[in-house]
């Protein structure tokens, strides 16, 4: 018997596939489509195991839907602009684009071994000009519809990478790259209004409903859409300059206004820049908010800071009431007013500031059961936590004694029929930021003209492509520094103008390119007849870490290209599957440098597992288990697995070891199981005969235990995969192999024909999981063509039911035993073998039966008396 050989079989069926073109995405109206995309990689050069898992998910669904007789688009590009190229040309001083289509190269070799089943004809990357020309056409389109604008803003500055930063890469107040502190400037950037669709993103969170929940809640929180208050507070004495008509502040809780203690505004506020102008304290104090975190995380988690303006205004309720204007540190200019007020009672934040300042704590809303002096008083002692619950509302004259929800409405009442302010919605979610001051990206579409301003290219200006000659031996903006790229002239009026010098965010890149995908090479940025058909992905798969601003993005850039007329759908996930991280155990030398796990040799295990260097003996210290990452070198090489154990293996091990939305711990043990499963699958097809001869399709005619058991593995793999099971699809296929290996095709007619129908199944069964081994596994007995153009295995329900069925007994409603019967046994022969059963029988002596009720191969009901 021959030992199973992936070296040889799998490059063989590679080739096979590439001959065949098997994977090419055909428009087929006579089929139903399916769209099956995993998030598209950043082109770092090389392949890790977390790669192996996200392809292979996606390659599973995408031969399952193939099989079962859809048109399958699974297409594959990369995600290829950003910073990680421009800081190999600083560091390395290579080109970026030749650094990164090299990267594209080995990743794309290393995706194709993986015997993936992708539309290879379609990748692109979003570095190529054909792909970005077209992203400038449609912003152009958003320009003109006012979707696109420019306005100073407050950015993260990183004075050594010269860069604006989103909150997500400031860490501790600096550069996540560089390590700079990062500072807080003033600069004219672009945005894309997702505002103007903030509802829509909301609202058509309920329409995603296969979607995880809590990705769902996450974009709806990050949305932040809150109904409340906003009014003015009056000043206390005279104005500030520019106040005259008040503090204008935002609340969802007006029904806590009784329990105010303060008002703050944001260190970035017109007031507190007023009062800076005229306060060095004030100016300094503000300064050092610059330098804190700049996250919405951060800033809840830092030490609440303040500095008191000596400005005081009224409450709007009882001007008698004067109340302290605030600057404080965690207070955002860019939501609601960039103002609040302090309710300390029930707000954590408002209770943590007013405990370092020594300011009032007033209850307001009391708890259920609670008595109303007692909590008052005790609020006023500064407790360690708000109480922000359910209750009544006391302390707070004309609402005293209604719940909050009804209170909200009363105060608004009030408020606007005073003329001080209104109910308003509003939302956390601020206008994307897309400018970026760096060369190696998308460049924005427009010109400076001395004359007239802004001006967008016309389309046959398009593509804006970068010049080959960018120099990136320092920090900051390459195309700022090239001496003629962005000198041009104005389509407008023809005189001298400067091209825009930033780029476009990285995310803009990754939010439509699964439209593209419907047809790469379509001359307007989507083919709305290919997009038509294929829209929306049916089945998308990535990573939690993009939960948000990716698919936030791509949601809000599809409604906005839907309202352009350029696509139908305005939902560019149908579904979405959010899959566990690749994990491995941690290394470091004694000097704490990090240790890859190849260099590594496990010394015993248990309480006195160790670990050390293999070439020099020296002992390692084994860390946590964590994400497999560059940066702590506890990334396993594919190529070493597949170099010893084939891909097939690797592939199984990741798709069996854990439920595929949990981490997978990587282990050498793991992959060797599945190494074993492989040669055992092979040995039970390598012993089968080729063909089915004529003398052994005779026999019984009742379906063999084995036959039975086939089809109920057919229905059982089925609907794991249909359900993401993947894990306990394969677990199904290692059970059904040992039933296999008790019924070897020596055991007569009737078994070598069951046999043969259990290894025809078996092989497509496998494919989606281990795809050369299928192929060769078909080959063997026979199939015809190849496995991956075969149809998916039927089953017949007759045969998944099980042949007897276990049937509660109960006499007068109590449960008296059971019986075993026939499956679909008639009532009145299920009634006889309740009868005859001695156990039974008993429990009726001195009864007389009057009715038996039987539900069909459910249970039996005997009335007696």
């Amino acid at each position: 018997m021959a030992r199973y050989n992936p070296k040889e079989t799998e490059p063989k069926w590679r080739k096979a596939w590439d001959d065949a073109d098997a994977f090419r995405a055909t428009i087929d109206p006579a089929k139903p489509k399916y769209y099956v995309l995993e998030m598209f990689p950043y082109p770092s050069g090389r392949l890790h195991m977390g790669h192996v898992r996200n392809y292979s998910l996606g390659d599973v669904i995408a031969r399952f839907k193939r099989a079962r007789g859809f048109s399958v688009l699974h297409p594959m590009g990369w995600d290829a602009f950003g910073l990680p190229a421009e800081n190999a040309a600083m560091e390395r001083g290579v080109d970026p684009k030749a650094w990164t289509y090299d990267n594209i190269a080995r990743m794309r070799a290393e995706l194709k071994q993986l015997g993936l089943s992708i539309d290879w004809s379609r990748e692109f990357a979003t570095c190529d000009v054909a792909y970005y020309g077209q992203q400038q056409a449609w912003f152009l389109e958003l320009f003109r519809r006012g979707l696109v604008y420019r306005k100073e803003g407050v950015v993260n500055w990183d004075p050594v990478d010269q860069t604006v930063l989103a909150n997500e890469q400031v860490v501790d107040g600096r550069g996540w790259r560089s390590g700079a502190v990062v500072e807080k400037r003033k600069l004219n950037q672009w945005f894309l209004r997702i505002t103007d669709y903030a509802d829509q993103l909301v609202d058509d969170l309920k329409t995603l409903d296969r979607w995880p929940d809590k990705v769902r809640t996450m974009q709806e929180n990050w949305i932040g859409r809150s109904k409340g208050l906003r009014f003015r507070f009056h000043f206390a004495g005279a104005p500030p300059v520019g106040f005259s008509e008040g503090l204008e502040v935002y609340t969802t809780r007006p029904d806590t206004l009784f329990g105010a203690s303060f008002v703050g505004v944001a260190p970035d506020h017109p007031l507190a820049e007023e009062i800076a102008a005229a306060d060095p304290k004030a100016a300094a104090f503000i300064e050092e908010c610059r330098k804190g975190g700049a996250s919405q995380a951060e800033i809840d988690t830092a030490e609440k800071l303040g500095f008191d303006t000596g400005l005081r205004v009224k409450h709007p309720f009882d001007p008698s009431l004067e109340l302290p204007v605030w600057i404080a540190n965690f207070i955002l200019m860019d939501y609601g007013a960039g103002a609040i007020f302090g309710c300390p009672a029930h707000d954590q934040r408002d209770l943590d500031f007013a405990r370092k300042y020594e300011l009032p704590v007033r209850a307001v809303v009391l708890p259920p059961g609670e008595d109303p002096q007692a909590f008052t008083a005790h609020m006023a002692t500064r407790p360690q936590e708000a109480y922000v619950g359910p209750g009544v509302i006391i302390n707070s004259q004309f609402l005293d004694g209604l719940d909050v929800e009804t209170a909200k409405a009363a105060a608004i009442d009030r408020i606007e029929a005073d003329r001080d302010g209104v109910g308003a919605t509003v939302y956390r979610l601020r206008d994307w930021g897309v400018a970026r001051q760096r060369g190696w990206g998308c460049p924005i579409p427009v010109v400076h003209c001395p004359d007239d301003g802004v001006v967008p290219l016309p389309r046959s200006a398009l593509p804006v492509a970068l010049p080959d000659d960018l120099e990136f031996g320092k920090p900051g903006n390459a195309l700022d520094r090239h001496p003629t790229w962005k000198h041009t002239t104005c389509p407008q009026c023809g005189g001298p103008a400067t091209r825009e010098t930033d780029t476009l965010d990285t995310f803009v890149d990754s939010s439509w390119y699964f439209a593209r995908f419907a047809n790469p090479d379509s001359p307007d940025p989507v083919d709305k007849a290919a997009a038509d058909y294929w829209l929306p992905v049916d089945q998308y798969i990535g990573g939690i870490e993009h939960a948000v601003l990716h698919l936030l993005y791509a949601r809000f850039v599809t409604k906005a290209l839907a309202d352009e007329g350029m696509v139908s759908v305005r939902e560019p996930f149908a579904g979405l599957f959010t899959q566990g991280m690749v994990t491995h155990e941690t290394y470091r030398r004694q000097n704490g440098d990090w240790v890859e796990p190849r260099e590594v040799e496990l010394v015993a295990e248990g309480p006195t597992r160790g670990a050390r260097l293999i070439e020099s003996g020296e002992p390692v210290v084994i860390g946590d288990i964590e994400k497999m990452a560059k940066s702590k070198r506890n990334v396993v090489a594919p190529e070493e697995i597949f170099d010893v154990y084939g891909v097939d293996a690797a592939r199984l091990f990741v798709l069996s070891d854990s439920p595929p939305e949990r981490d997978t711990q990587w282990s050498t043990s793991g992959v060797q199981g599945s190494w074993r499963f492989v040669n055992r699958v092979w040995e039970e097809f390598d012993s089968q005969p080729p063909q089915l001869d004529a003398a052994s399709q005779g026999g019984e005619t009742a379906p063999h235990e084995l036959r039975r058991a086939s089809h109920r593995l057919i229905k059982a793999v089925t609907e794991a995969i249909e359900g993401f099971r993947f894990n306990s699809a394969v677990a199904r296929l290692y059970e059904f192999l040992n039933l296999l290996k008790a019924h070897p095709a020596s055991a007569g007619p009737a078994v070598a024909a069951a046999r043969h129908e259990a290894l025809s199944a078996f092989a497509r069964l496998i494919a989606p999981f281990t795809p050369h081994l299928a192929e060769e596994c078909w080959a063997r007995i026979g199939g015809q063509g190849m496995v991956a153009e075969a149809p998916w295995p039927t089953f017949d329900p007759a045969l998944t039911e099980d042949a007897v069925r276990i049937l509660p007994v109960q006499v007068n409603g109590k449960r008296r035993g059971e019986i075993s019967a026939p499956a679909g046994a008639e009532p009145a022969d299920v009634e006889k073998i309740v009868l005859d059963d001695p156990e039974i029988a008993r429990r009726l002596e001195g009864l007389t039966i009057r009715k038996v009720i039987v539900v069909k191969d459910r249970i039996v009901n005997i009335v007696a008396a």
